[in-house]
């Protein structure tokens, strides 16, 4: 295992990754021009690169529809990236080969719970241990043994795939301590220590899609190169999981920069389950792209 290697400070290349599941929001405006200006001023000699990726693994709830929307606003907004734009739909196989990697690693165990299985046994336990998602799973299948578990599998029984946190920290530790370098939030190029072991077994794929958030968008970082991650700061929780997956499948280590939320006038984060005004909407209201531009934070 490795720790990974510091992106060289010549070369910035930053992402903006939507799920095509609606339409760009003033959030999503704010994100992209973060990641877009931290590329262009962060560029140096070398020049810095933009990029867009797709995040569409969600095959029940993206449409091209809103895909093509997206590119349209950003367009609008003024911002230009790097073709072609990845689409995760289209990257199963590395996915899968990622997912490989672990289990030949002897850190992934199928999961037989429901929702309602793992409600349960909290219920029964009296108490869980809290993760920033709530309740950690409480490791139910991770005791099963081998014979059982393909018995299940054979009878047809869905499952999900976890990774062993407790197994896979220390596996990736060997060679020492997991940090990350954190330039938001305030701590401006500090080292930031890993604690993967917050977050409980994550999921890494369900039978219906084969991956997850957390296995995907590390992947894709390093398969694209990027050096810059910047995203919201409600994210930066998932940097302790993302770190770990780096370690143990040998990635390159970018920087992060988790970014401050726009919020609506009762100081919450806007989404898009909330019906959070559109970019789409601001345009057909006669806004223009600056106008827009300053309402999500960035004057001309």
């Amino acid at each position: 295992m490795t720790n990974g290697t510091v992106p060289s400070p010549d070369t910035v290349v930053t992402r903006f990754a939507p799920s095509p599941t609606g339409l760009l929001h003033l959030g999503h405006a704010y994100a992209a021009l973060f990641a877009e200006r931290a590329a262009r001023q962060a560029a140096g000699e070398a020049g810095g690169r933009f990029l867009l990726r797709i995040e569409d693994i969600d095959r029940g709830r993206c449409r091209q529809a809103y895909e093509a929307a997206i590119a349209e606003d950003l367009g609008w907004l003024g911002l230009a990236w790097e073709q072609p734009v990845v689409r995760q739909s289209e990257r199963f196989s590395a996915y899968r080969r990622g997912l490989d990697r672990l289990g030949e690693l002897g850190l992934l165990y199928p999961c037989f719970c429901t929702r309602k299985d793992i409600q349960a046994e909290i219920a029964r336990a009296g108490q869980a241990p809290h993760g920033p998602d709530g309740p950690l799973y409480p490791g139910t299948c991770r005791a099963l043994g081998e014979d059982e578990r393909r018995a299940k599998i054979a009878a047809g029984r869905p499952y999900a795939l976890r990774l062993d946190v407790a197994a896979a920290a220390a596996a990736a530790t060997v060679e020492g301590s997991l940090t990350w370098i954190e330039h938001g939030r305030g701590l401006e190029g500090h080292a930031v220590p890993a604690e993967p072991e917050i977050h409980g077994d994550v999921v890494l794929a369900r039978k219906d899609v084969p991956t997850s958030y957390h296995l995907a968008v590390t992947l894709d970082d390093a398969e694209q190169g990027v050096t810059l991650v910047t995203r919201g700061a409600d994210l930066a929780p998932a940097t302790h999981v993302h770190r770990l997956l780096q370690a143990l499948l040998d990635l390159p280590v970018p920087h992060w920069h988790h970014h401050g939320l726009v919020e609506d006038a009762a100081g919450r984060r806007l989404a898009k389950r909330d019906n959070a005004l559109a970019i789409r909407t601001l345009r057909d209201q006669g806004l223009s792209p600056a106008e827009v531009r300053r309402m999500a934070g960035f004057p001309d």
